[in-house]
């Protein structure tokens, strides 16, 4: 499998939560954050990918 769900290091607000989850499933990353808006317990499952997701590697650029 190529694409690991991670949390982005380039495109992030908060964390990198919805950023990662865009890169992973290929869309945007704005979409992504507008489902959040949408979802009733946001708060619940954003909280819990944070703290579930890893860390995207570091790059020098």
């Amino acid at each position: 499998m190529k694409n690991k769900l991670r949390k982005s290091s380039s495109d992030k607000s908060l964390a990198g939560v919805c950023g990662g989850l865009a890169e992973y499933f290929g869309i945007s990353s704005f979409a992504v954050r507008l489902i959040f808006i949408l979802l009733p317990a946001n708060i619940i499952i954003y909280l819990i990918l944070v703290n579930t997701m890893s860390d995207s590697p570091r790059t020098l650029y």
